[in-house]
């Protein structure tokens, strides 16, 4: 067993993905998956079956957006999918503070906080997407329909 599955990231990736259905697996991969253009070459799939997850600062609060790797977010399709103003994208320190994880292993669940998910409608061109598990060498493989079952995540086109 790999080091990497023995990480508190990593195992509280993991329970969230057992609780939802038990043969979703973290995969330890043996290059990095740190971008999404690392875990595409690393797991030979197109870059957009990567799912980047990339938290934002809405005013006062924090949310979550699932991204394709090949799309870049738009700031004003979120800012009128939220209706709010002022929009940035969170510091290193905000991300890991909200969420528990590092940047480059930021996963789409087991989050130390609860947050809004917006899972940008472009990812469901894949028959699997595949996500951060808490570490930057970890994903798990899951289809579109089971992320936004086990995000509850919000559909939306927010990419640009």
């Amino acid at each position: 067993m790999s080091e990497l599955f023995k990480k508190d990231t990593v195992i509280r990736v993991d329970e969230c993905l057992k609780k939802f259905k038990s043969d979703l697996k973290i995969i330890a991969l043996e290059t990095t998956a740190r971008t999404a253009k690392d875990a595409a070459n690393s797991l030979k799939c197109e870059l957009g079956a990567i799912v980047k997850s990339l938290v934002f600062k809405a005013e006062n609060e924090f949310l979550i957006c699932l991204i394709a790797g090949d799309k870049r977010c738009s700031l004003n399709k979120l800012k009128k999918t939220l209706n709010k103003k002022d929009v940035s994208m969170a510091n290193a320190n905000e991300v890991k503070e909200i969420t528990g994880f590092s940047i480059g292993g930021v996963s789409p669940i087991g989050h130390l906080n609860k947050l809004n998910i917006i899972i940008d409608k472009s990812l469901s061109r894949f028959e699997y997407i595949y996500g951060a598990a808490g570490h930057p060498d970890c994903v798990f493989k899951i289809t579109y329909a089971e992320l936004l079952q086990l995000t509850n995540g919000i559909e939306k086109e927010i990419t640009e």
